[in-house]
């Protein structure tokens, strides 16, 4: 197990570790808890190695293996998909290129009889041993079914590794990790360029692993399906629940609980002693009791309540105006990337107060068709229209990426604001947790989550009824997003969302639209009846083809059972055919006996005779039987 006893870690006037301890067991199964910026990164980077504590120290046991998949990784170019990801198995690499040099070598040796040509067998031979043990016939096989899973297609297998994003460079690597499955997992934030599909495969990869997995994830629904286990940073300190998320909520909240009756408790007992003490001080013959009473606090076990981290958004967007019946109007539209085809003549409608998600696997043409609706990029083919009156308001996946890192968030919010609403940008910050000096930070300095929450609060700034948001709970801690889901559940006007998170899209839209093959497809209901829908599809895939392989298996075994039944028929009429042929030798041997002179008068002639006649009988009898069993085979093959 890994155990981690006293870390300390400041940072300046911060501590952000006060002397936490924490155990990592073989098979753990362990979420790692927190609001951005308490430290959970930081954790995994001290377990990994990758960085130092101020105290403490960090054990693991000699010779374990653990792998560290974070945000800031970077893969070598020069390579393809599966050669990268078959980096993974480097021992098995270097035993397969030695396996190859062997055999070169032999192929030109004819020492056979010497010593080094037995040695070098040898050495083919526990080679050979080792890469099947370590499963070397079917690395490529198991590399491609782990890309599968994470998103990869077929064709994307031989394409080099620098043509794809940086998020699915992350997917590259996360593959690699999962192949090497080392005894330690850390993981953060895995699921973070993933799709539906591929965090539902993830899910199930992860908890079956047979290592522990340490995971820090704002997907809650991901954490509840993976850990067994949750621990949280708060305020420098740890907590640690043997519970999945939910049940964590609960017990976190019973135990905050709990502690505040009884700090309350004895916060009660604490005054009415020290009201005795003075009391009894004032009266000599109680001084001994007054002693004994100061005495029995300073041994007290004094109940500390800790703070709570509980800051939250603060988010209402404005009234929608009124708009047109109609938000907007899709037909017939096709987008072409140069000779790639993402959309293939696609057609919807929104009505107004419509509430839709877009789902579906990475490159299929989500976030495409989000920026062609709000004028972005412009289609290859087909129409469009915005319903009258409509205002629309956009969150891009990389909407931080666009704000200007050298203005303060006052100068960004203010350039953004139309000019009624520039006296109150300070409210709407401090709305988004930035308040006092926070405001004249330059935007540089934020973090991935706090450039969010300020991309987020821009949105606020103008009246809005067409809201399109691509993936808006990107670098959200789960308490904002749950703000930010609140708040868009209120939201008024027509609504655009596209997402992997499906606790945050749960029970948020009416209708999903799933982007596959190029097509849209429509379901009446939330990812939830989606994903269920998706399911009994799968389940009925998998009947139909269960049902489809179980009609070929009985025809088959009908095929066979009527190939057994006419072999069986036919070798009976060979059998029989047979039976008469040697009959008849047999009868004309006799004859043949019975015709040589002085036959009749011999001693052996009674006994002949008998047999004679017991081989026409069953002659007789043979004929018959081959008979009957010809006429059984016309009629089986008739």
């Amino acid at each position: 197990m890994i155990n981690a006893s006293n870390l300390f870690v400041k940072y300046g006037d911060r501590v952000l570790m006060d002397s936490i301890n924490v155990v990592i067991k073989e098979k753990d199964k362990l979420g790692l808890v927190g609001r951005n910026g308490a430290g959970k990164s930081t954790l995994l980077k001290l377990l990994a190695g990758e960085q130092t504590a101020d105290s403490g120290q960090i054990t693991r046991p000699s010779g374990s293996t653990l792998g560290f998949l974070h945000q800031e990784m970077h893969l070598p170019r020069g390579k393809t998909v599966i050669e990268e990801t078959l980096t993974a198995f480097d021992e098995l690499k270097r035993l397969e290129a030695r396996i190859e040099e062997i055999n070169q070598e032999f192929a030109v040796r004819e020492d056979y009889q010497s010593d080094s040509y037995a040695r070098l067998i040898e050495e083919l031979t526990t080679a050979n041993e080792r890469f099947a043990i370590l499963g070397g016939t079917a690395m490529e096989a198991d590399a491609e079914k782990i890309l599968q899973g994470l998103g990869f297609k077929n064709s994307d297998m031989n394409r080099m590794v620098e043509e794809f994003s940086g998020g699915w460079q992350m997917r590259i690597e996360l593959a690699k990790m999962l192949l090497a499955k080392p005894d330690y997992l850390l993981l953060d934030e895995p699921t973070n360029h993933l799709d539906i599909e591929s965090i539902l495969w993830l899910e199930a990869f992860l908890k079956d692993y047979p290592g522990a997995v340490v995971l820090i994830s704002h997907d809650r629904m991901f954490l509840d399906n993976v850990t067994l286990r949750t621990v949280e940073i708060e305020l420098g300190k740890v907590y640690d629940y043997k519970a999945s998320y939910s049940k964590y909520l609960e017990l976190r909240k019973d135990r905050r609980e709990k502690t505040v009756a009884a700090f309350k408790n004895q916060q009660s007992k604490i005054a009415q002693t020290e009201k005795l003490i003075e009391k009894f001080r004032a009266k000599a013959n109680k001084a001994k009791m007054a002693q004994s009473l100061i005495k029995q606090l300073d041994k007290m076990d004094r109940i500390e309540l800790e703070s709570e981290d509980t800051a939250t958004m603060r988010i209402k967007f404005p009234p929608a105006p009124r708009s047109g019946d109609v938000a907007l109007e899709v037909d017939g539209l096709t987008k072409n990337y140069g000779e790639i085809q993402v959309l293939n003549e696609v057609s919807f409608k929104m009505d107004r107060g419509d509430r839709v998600s877009f789902v579906g696997q990475n490159g299929q043409g989500k976030t495409t068709l989000a920026k062609i609706i709000v004028k972005d990029i412009m289609p290859s083919g087909g129409d469009f229209k915005i319903g009258h009156n409509i205002h629309v308001g956009y969150y891009a996946q990389n909407q931080s990426d666009s704000l200007s890192p050298k203005l303060t968030l006052l100068e960004t919010m203010e350039n953004a604001a139309p000019p009624e609403l520039r006296t109150k940008v300070r409210n709407i910050l401090g709305a988004f947790r930035f308040s006092g000096e926070d405001v004249d930070k330059k935007v540089m300095v934020l973090s991935g989550g706090e450039r969010a929450r300020l991309a987020l609060a821009c949105l606020l700034l103008k009246p809005i009824n067409l809201l399109v948001l691509d993936e808006p709970t990107n670098h959200l801690d789960i308490l904002s997003k749950e703000v930010l889901k609140q708040a868009v559940m209120d939201y008024d006007g027509t609504l655009i969302v596209v997402s992997h998170d499906r606790d945050f899209l749960s029970g948020l839209t009416n209708r999903t639209l799933e982007f596959r093959d190029k097509k849209l497809h429509e379901y009446l209901g939330d990812v939830n009846f989606f994903l269920e829908k998706r399911r009994l599809d799968d389940m009925r895939a998998v009947e139909m083809s269960t049902k489809q392989n179980t009609a070929q298996q009985a025809k088959q075994k009908s095929v066979d059972l009527d190939r057994k039944v006419l072999q069986k028929l036919e070798r009976a009429v060979q059998n029989q055919e047979r039976k008469v042929e040697q009959l008849e030798k047999d009868i004309k041997a006799i004859e043949t006996t019975m015709g040589v002179d002085g036959f009749y008068q011999s001693d052996t002639a009674d006994v002949v005779l008998e047999n004679y006649n017991q081989l026409k009988k069953d002659l007789e009898a043979a004929m018959q039987a081959w008979e009957d069993a010809t006429e059984e085979l016309e009629n089986y093959t008739s």
